[in-house]
């Protein structure tokens, strides 16, 4: 009987012990786990869909001209379980129209009267398209008849807008060059856990797409060059000779390649003379696309292996005005990111054939696009570039719910962003500049938005606490993960997790469930104090005990986060030893932690450093200075 209690109390322990690793989860996204669509594993459930769209689009886009027009027919896929009968629409530019909700002021050359749809159909007949002053970004449709399980249904717009004077992710750069995003009107995802996303775009908080088809057609002016999302059918009916041999040379060449040049575009003999060409792209399972055009902007191009087992080239370009004396150096740029992210982190080859960095005035990533500023300085240039293109594969490699949960991307780009800036940088230099751009601002902050979880719903917050969470924060998470699991282990979860989701939506609860099943432990301890918790980096040098040959230093964590930190050990002689603790260290007392050193030496001095883990208190990090000796 002693001993059947014995058992008993220690199962109902256990039972308390996995209880308190469970993470938070809400309540529709329980729901999805219950209906299979997730799995507990990390794997996406038996029941798993999601649907999808076929676009055809052709836009009109005559500068000086501001008015952009355009029609499309969409092919929607209904591959849910559910009934559709009122599909949401996406009209993201309708953010420049007067009174439209956003967390950002608007200039007036930022406003316009927003999209204006001139026709819709659905399955070929005319109906009516809601017209509503006071709606925005999202506008509700209804269907004819019903959108059974499993069938499709055909959408047509024609649109016209005005392209706005001043511009951001999208807009004029100048009156003969223009950035199209978000241009177009698109079906909201309908996903397993939250049905329609009714989210309005709020111009800060970013995007959540389906992962759709496109074919589209950019009509531009003769001697207008047009660079976009996906692969430019017959070039050689759009491009002179001279140009169509350079850009087919920049295709396998490791060399820049200046495909059209300042003097080049002077002569205007660039295109194809028609008074307007068609610059038609295709792409399949992106979840978007852009599109940059200009009649003065230089191309260059290179290109370099991502992929080793099949020796997969991708094309690196760039398209800037020729005053921009760091964009001559740009192409090379986005060369050695694809190499670098492919080969090493995440090390998963780059997905697409090929990326162009647009001199716009964002700062932004589109599916092959990034629309960059020009800057003085050539190694911001480079960061930029860097991390704008490591956003292909969050969220476009994993099709990420920004809007809501933009740590699962913003995060990952600013982690790969360091790795890389070591390499390029040195680490000294990659690192004081991650804790001035990234960490300081957070760390430094005391107020209460800069402790909230990071997982909270992006869309929930704004200001400061919204910035950082999704950033540096998220990013030192991962970066405490990998200290933890070294990096072998923490690559295999990476690359793991992104095979299993690459072409589909991840939750976190997907990640972190996907990291403890490939690592073989649970992780959730971890994940519920980094992620879920509330806490910060402050560590304290408590005291330092001296027995026979041995010394015991004690340290607590007053922030609560769980961080890697270095002990860096003085002895009298002049020598110095380093003890790292990875967060393991706080595993079992969130509180405090030992460590012991075994030494015939005494120790003079003791320092807490946690790198680019920045402590909000490094006044108690060390032993006092009028103290020599233990």
């Amino acid at each position: 009987m002693r001993r059947i209690f014995f058992l008993f109390s220690i199962a109902i322990i256990c039972f308390q012990w996995v209880k308190a690793q469970d993470l938070f989860m809400p309540r529709d996204i329980q729901n999805a786990f219950k209906k299979g669509t997730r799995s507990p594993d990390g794997k996406p459930g038996k029941n798993y869909w999601q649907n999808h769209g076929r676009y055809t689009i052709d836009i009109s886009a005559m500068p000086p001209d501001r008015n952009i027009k355009g029609s499309e027919t969409i092919t929607y896929f209904n591959n849910s379980p559910d009934t559709i009968r009122n599909p949401s629409i996406k009209l993201f530019l309708n953010i420049h129209k007067q009174g439209a909700p956003r967390n950002n002021g608007a200039s007036p050359d930022y406003l316009t009267s927003g999209v204006h749809i001139d026709k819709f159909a659905v399955n070929g007949q005319t109906r009516t398209f809601r017209d509503d002053p006071f709606v925005f970004t999202n506008v509700g449709a209804r269907l004819p008849q019903p959108l059974a399980p499993h069938d499709s249904v055909q959408l047509s717009f024609d649109w016209h807008y005005q392209i706005s004077l001043e511009s951001g992710r999208e807009g004029m750069i100048d009156s003969t060059t223009y950035f199209l995003a978000y241009f177009y009107p698109r079906v909201a995802v309908y996903d397993d856990y939250n049905g329609w996303d009714r989210m309005n775009f709020m111009e800060s908080h970013e995007f959540y797409s389906d992962f759709n088809d496109y074919t589209v057609t950019i009509n531009a002016p003769k001697n207008y060059i047009v660079w976009g999302t996906g692969t430019l059918q017959e070039p050689e009916k759009l491009l002179q000779p001279t140009f169509l041999k350079r850009f087919r040379e920049s295709l396998t060449s490791d060399q820049t390649i200046r495909i059209v040049t300042k003097e080049d575009l002077a002569a205007k003999n660039v295109t194809t003379q028609n008074a307007v060409n068609s610059w038609q792209f295709r792409a399949t399972n992106i979840p978007d696309m852009a599109f940059g055009l200009s009649d003065h902007f230089n191309w260059d191009g290179t290109s370099v292996i991502v992929d080793d087992a099949t020796k997969r080239r991708a094309s690196a370009q760039a398209a800037y005005n020729d005053t921009a004396a760091d964009y001559h150096h740009v192409a090379q740029y986005a060369r050695h990111s694809l190499d670098w992210l492919s080969h090493n982190w995440p090390g998963v080859p780059y997905p697409y054939e090929k990326t162009t960095v647009f001199q716009g005035y964002a700062g932004m990533e589109y599916p092959m696009m990034a629309n960059d500023e020009t800057y003085g300085d050539t190694t911001f240039s480079r960061f930029v570039a860097e991390h704008e293109i490591a956003h292909t594969y969050m969220p476009f490699y994993m099709g990420i719910n920004e809007t809501r949960y933009g740590f699962m991307d913003e995060g990952w780009a600013t982690t790969f962003e360091i790795l890389i800036g070591r390499e390029d940088l040195g680490v000294e230099k990659a690192e004081g500049f991650y804790k001035q751009f990234r960490v300081g601002g957070w760390i430094n902050n005391p107020s209460s938005d800069e402790q909230l979880p990071i997982v909270l719903p992006g869309d929930a917050l704004t200001g400061g606490g919204f910035g950082n969470n999704e950033y540096g924060k998220a990013s030192l998470g991962y970066l405490a993960m990998k200290d933890l699991l070294g990096d072998e282990l923490f690559k295999k979860c990476l690359q793991e997790y992104m095979r299993r989701w690459n072409g589909k939506h991840p939750l976190p609860w997907d990640f972190f469930n996907t990291y403890s099943d490939v690592a073989g432990k649970n992780l959730n301890w971890f994940w519920n104090n980094w992620f879920f918790g509330n806490g910060y980096i402050d560590y304290a040098l408590d005291d330092i005990k001296k027995s026979h040959k041995r010394y015991n230093i004690s340290i607590k964590n007053i922030g609560g986060f769980f961080a890697p930190v270095d002990v860096v050990i003085k002895y009298t002689d002049g020598s110095i030893d380093t003890k790292h603790l990875t967060p393991s260290a706080w595993e079992k007392d969130p509180k405090q932690t030992m460590v012991v050193i075994k030494t015939a030496k005494k120790i003079e001095s003791v320092k807490l450093d946690g790198g680019i883990f920045m402590d909000a208190d490094p006044s108690n990090n060390s032993t006092p200075a009028d103290r020599k000796g233990f």
